[in-house]
């Protein structure tokens, strides 16, 4: 790593170059949102342009070296795009905004302290890698953009043969239902039932290296959702089908829920079929009908698309639209074993909901997804 120190700048200077680059921030995600609806529109594909060049512009402009080059070959792979030499991918914006963020963080350490550290060599090989993307190569082009996405975070590579960690696995307490976002009476019955498929799903998470901790990720979010819209769902009741929405999985075969190439359809009825094992468990505790109801729908889409009984948005309950956005976030950001699965990174999978959202997503939840979601992100930096 090296370090960098800036001159003696003002940090009102500073504070002013953190505003405009935050605010092409947010101007090229919702740039990057419309291209993947028009990815030909050439006005889109210009202004995404303009962002760039605009940071890389106020970079020079305080001295801020080690992120120019990377900015410009990143400029230069979009002047390539606006004018029609390159086609626009889904994996471009990916590079776009990981590269954003390196600069936002490089910005905020040079005011919080002065100075800021980098990886040079890192940075030099980038800029070889998207140096390669040329008019005359299309058929490298993704390739060599995801090995760029991967150099900026090396977290998105998806490893499809590894092994499953060993994992210690401590006794849970009833207290660690606060950390899911329920509090109360933790000596009720309901809480019991709750710790009880809580505990139940440990095993089941098991059995695929894929699904560690997905439980209590669903949980987390999905109660918060819940919670900043003003709670329409009974907390409980969310909780409870978070964590056995996908039971029916772990009476999969390891071959099909581990296979890498795409499902036949016998296979991916198979799949389908979980809801109904899972649904199952709660057939005959008469207090969890409506986390039953929710497990049972949360594969049900807006315009009757979905699955098992095709139900259209005003006979799919609220748990369930709201689970299917949560429920689609982790399997976005997180490894699968299919080959066309690619692990995400938060904020493109954000883009992507959005992207499909029409007649699959309620729009309500998803007003309170991408809200909530705005927020957490921003935390994180």
């Amino acid at each position: 790593m090296q370090t960098f120190r800036h001159d003696d700048l003002d940090n009102d200077i500073l504070n002013d170059l953190l505003e405009e680059i935050n605010e092409l921030y947010e101007a090229s995600e919702q740039t990057l949102i419309e291209l993947e609806l028009q990815p030909q529109d050439n006005e889109l594909q210009r202004a995404l342009f303009r962002s760039i060049h605009t940071i890389k512009g106020d970079l020079g402009l305080v001295n801020f070296s080690p992120m120019i080059p990377l900015l410009q070959h990143v400029e230069d792979l979009l002047d390539y795009l606006r004018k029609g030499q390159i086609r626009y991918t889904s994996t471009m914006s990916d590079l776009v905004l990981l590269t954003m963020d390196r600069v936002k963080l490089f910005v905020q350490s040079c005011i919080k302290s002065g100075e800021a550290q980098y990886d040079g060599d890192l940075y030099q090989l980038l800029v070889k890698q998207i140096a390669r993307i040329k008019p005359d190569n299309p058929a490298e082009h993704e390739k060599l953009l995801a090995e760029s996405v991967l150099l900026l975070d090396p977290t998105l590579d998806a490893p499809s043969a590894a092994k499953p960690e060993q994992v210690s696995v401590e006794p849970r307490t009833s207290q660690a239902l606060d950390d899911i976002g329920l509090t109360g009476d933790h000596d009720d019955d309901e809480h019991r039932d709750i710790m009880f498929f809580r505990e139940l799903m440990e095993p089941v998470e098991r059995r695929s290296q894929y699904w560690e901790g997905r439980g209590d990720r669903i949980a987390r979010l999905a109660l918060y959702l819940n919670k900043l819209n003003g709670t329409p769902v009974d907390p409980n009741q969310l909780a409870v089908a978070c964590y056995v929405h996908d039971f029916g999985m772990a009476f999969m075969p390891l071959k099909v829920l581990h296979k890498t190439e795409p499902l036949d359809q016998n296979e991916f009825n198979l799949m389908r079929s979980h809801v109904y094992k899972s649904a199952r468990l709660l057939e005959h505790l008469d207090q969890w009908n409506e986390a039953r109801k929710i497990v049972i729908q949360h594969h049900e889409r807006m315009d009757g698309s979905g699955y098992p009984l095709g139900l259209k948005e005003a006979d799919i309950c609220e748990g369930a639209k709201l689970l299917a956005i949560v429920d689609t976030f982790d399997a976005l950001t997180h490894s699968r074993a299919h080959g066309t699965h690619r692990k995400r990174p938060k904020k493109r999978a954000v883009m992507e909901i959005n992207r499909v959202a029409a007649g699959q997503f309620c729009p309500k939840w998803l007003r309170v997804f991408n809200q909530a979601m705005a927020s957490l992100l921003l935390r994180q930096e």
